[in-house]
Parts: C-alpha cells; sequence; structure tokens
C-alpha cells in the first residue's frame, strides 16, 4: 500500500485516527482499499481490490469514508467517519447496501465518531444492526 496523505483539518483528523488506532485495535492486519478525504475527495483507492471482491464503483461521493477488506473473517469494514452528518442510520444502509449489493462476502458497517459527546446527538438514529 502506497502512502496516505490526507488534507489538513475537517473530517480528516478522524480519519487519521481510523486508519492509525481503530484499524490496529479492531482490524489488525485489515488491508486499507479505500480512504476519502475531505478536500480531494479520494485520498487512496486500491480498485483492483475491490474488483476481486466482485464490486466495482465510481468514485462519486456515495462510499463510505474508510474501507478496510479483513480476509481471515472475510469481512468488508465500512466505515462512515461523522464529525457533522451521515452517521449508518437507516437511509445510508440502504445506500451501502446497494453500492456493495455484488459484494461476495460478510459487509461489517460501522459509524466513528472522535470522542462519546459526539456520539450522543446521533446515537438515535444509528441503524440498529450497525457498530458504533
Amino acid at each position: 500500500m502506497k502512502s496516505i496523505t490526507l488534507s489538513p483539518g475537517g473530517q480528516n483528523i478522524l480519519i487519521e485516527k481510523i486508519i492509525n488506532y481503530f484499524r490496529n485495535q479492531f482490524s489488525p492486519n485489515g488491508k486499507i482499499i479505500y480512504v476519502d478525504d475531505t478536500d480531494e475527495r479520494c485520498a487512496y483507492f486500491d480498485e483492483p481490490a475491490l474488483l476481486e471482491l466482485g464490486i466495482r464503483i465510481a468514485i462519486h461521493g456515495k462510499e463510505p469514508d474508510v474501507i478496510i477488506h479483513l480476509k481471515p473473517q472475510n469481512w468488508l469494514v465500512l466505515i462512515e467517519a461523522v464529525t457533522s452528518h451521515c452517521p449508518i442510520d437507516p437511509k445510508r444502509r440502504t445506500e451501502l447496501q446497494s453500492l456493495f449489493k455484488d459484494c461476495r462476502i460478510s459487509l461489517v458497517m460501522v459509524t466513528a465518531f472522535l470522542n462519546r459527546k459526539a456520539m450522543k446527538e446521533y446515537l438515535p438514529g444509528i441503524y440498529w444492526e450497525t457498530d458504533i
């Protein structure tokens, strides 16, 4: 994997924490496939890795902020970095299911927050069968 450079500020602060801390703790050895960037729209995209899983997507803004493939568990982890909008609520879950409908492995949907205080506002709307 190449080095990933993110624009400063915004939700990229949380995306950096997802890559450096969440990934190490909850998905060690997970392969990063996609990373969104606040300014550039796409900081990293391993399209061949998604194609191997049967997924063909065009980068258009509906992708989750981070995608990690956990090969041992056969999971594709879709992570939304929430700083001001877009937790995985029922509408967002439907969008992600549609976008990844051809995926040959299980989808794990995660909403990430910087802290519990940030999470509190969105907690009532987060879809039941997703992770926080």
